[in-house]
């Protein structure tokens, strides 16, 4: 963690939906086999995780099962 380096070409910022200095970066690293998700508190990296590659379609699943629609109550 430390200074503020530019994103690779793959990725992305997405900004805290509490306060706009507060964003998770993604990045991609095909030469580590990694995506790079990390902190940001401004212009600070606070933390950062290594997802390899191979376990991305597993946190897509993840992250798509929170769009899916909740089941309609069982009305009995």
């Amino acid at each position: 963690m430390g200074e503020v380096r530019p994103l690779p070409e793959l990725g992305g910022v997405f900004t805290d939906a509490r306060r706009a200095e507060r964003a998770l970066r993604v990045s991609w690293h095909a030469d580590a086999g990694v995506v790079v998700l990390s902190l940001w508190a401004g212009p600070r990296c606070t933390g950062t995780v290594q997802v390899p590659t191979t376990a991305v379609p597993e946190l897509i699943h993840s992250l798509a099962l929170g769009l899916a629609p909740a089941p309609p109550a069982d009305r009995a």
